[in-house]
């Protein structure tokens, strides 16, 4: 894909790919640290703090992200039409899991029920994480959203390409 676009190399598409590695792993470490965060709360007169990111698992979708970066660094590599169209349809997906994510971080950020007083500290930092990653997810969002336009505008090229030289083959051979 390189070679084509002069303004995005092989190169920057395995640096996006790496990226990309490194945010679905912090992901899902960040979920083990909200396991291990929630798993130790207390049950008490207002009950534990349940987050809806948390019971959906939305730290483990990092898996795409991780998956979605391999794909990454194998298609800049290995250039074929169908690891392209692989590669950016996984990376649609990360940008839909990004919004979902975002959204529903947002959700549980924007609402606080109280808690047990000695489960307020493990709500409180759970809440920070939550803040933390939703941080991540904008830098995730612009990553796979620049390896699809790239890739987009990469196979569009080609498929002009094919075009003309097949145009070119008909005209002369008249």
């Amino acid at each position: 894909m390189g070679c084509r676009n002069p303004k995005i190399s092989s190169a920057n598409i395995t640096v996006l790919g790496v990226i990309q590695i490194m945010i679905g792993i912090y992901h899902i470490l960040m979920w083990y640290f909200l396991l291990l965060l929630y798993m130790g709360q207390i049950k008490g007169v207002f009950g534990t703090y349940e987050p809806v990111t948390y019971k959906m698992g939305t730290s483990l979708w990092g898996f795409a992200f991780v998956i979605s970066g391999a794909f990454t660094v194998k298609a800049a590599k290995y250039q074929s039409r169908h690891m392209i169209l692989c590669t950016m349809s996984l990376n649609i997906l990360c940008i839909v899991i990004t919004i979902v994510a975002a959204s529903l971080t947002i959700v549980e950020l924007s609402h606080f029920r109280s808690v047990s007083y000695r489960n307020y500290g493990q709500a409180k930092l759970g809440r920070e994480v939550s803040r933390v990653l939703l941080c991540s997810y904008p830098l995730e969002f612009a990553i796979a959203l620049v390896y699809s336009i790239s890739s987009c505008t990469y196979l569009a090229r080609n498929q002009e390409e094919t075009f003309e030289s097949v145009t070119e083959v008909v005209e002369s051979n008249s």
